[in-house]
């Protein structure tokens, strides 16, 4: 096990290095070369780690996306109504990724990156998010807040909704809208049809 907790910390190693030259020169100006310098190896050295820049990129990503999926881990074991945990969760992940936007503009470029190069592991994500909303919406069904409901497809129904309050680049491009109203707005409405979908017309 030893050497590949070795192999692991230094993976670990070269993406905390990586993030922290991406905060300061930026990810343009970063090369793989530079990466080596701060950790006193050779480029070589790092390849053996990473095939690549975007390898890197890509986890540091991966870091980022993990602490959403915690996030809305976190929110949907709460005792309080489905309704009130979806609208906790979209509100939650769009401050989040303000924040990034806000606060760390570089970071929040990797993450832009990650996306327009459509990686598996955004697309894993957006499945994992999808996954924790249906867990949400079924323990709605279960409770009677929305009867006859297929949590499943709902889910897909709300991510899909959701996305202009949960992707990085749409945030980042209205930063001046009061998006958590609108947010607001569109939960209103949707949770609204959830709780009859299941009823009989008439």
């Amino acid at each position: 096990m030893a050497p590949r907790t070795d192999h692991d910390e230094t993976r670990v190693r070269i993406a905390d290095v990586a993030e922290e030259l991406f905060r300061r020169l930026g990810y343009t100006k970063t090369t793989v070369a530079d990466i080596a310098a701060e950790l006193g190896m050779s480029p070589a050295n790092v390849y053996r780690f990473f095939p690549s820049k975007g390898a890197i990129v890509e986890s540091i990503c991966s870091r980022y996306l993990e602490e959403v999926v915690v996030l809305c881990d976190r929110i949907a074991d709460r005792p309080e109504p489905a309704a009130a945990r979806i609208e906790a969760l979209v509100l939650g992940v769009l401050d989040y990724h303000r924040r990034i936007v806000l606060r760390e503009q570089r970071i929040h470029d990797v993450v832009v990156i990650a996306i327009r190069e459509n990686w598996q592991a955004i697309l894993a994500h957006k499945d994992r998010i999808r996954t924790v909303m249906a867990r949400i919406l079924a323990d709605g069904v279960r409770r009677g807040e929305f009867p006859g409901l297929d949590a499943e497809d709902a889910a897909s129904a709300l991510l899909s909704a959701g996305t202009r309050f949960c992707h990085p680049m749409m945030i980042a491009d209205h930063l001046d809208d009061d998006l958590d109203a609108e947010a607001r707005q569109m939960l209103r409405y949707l949770l609204a049809g959830f709780a009859t979908a299941g009823r009989p017309a008439g």
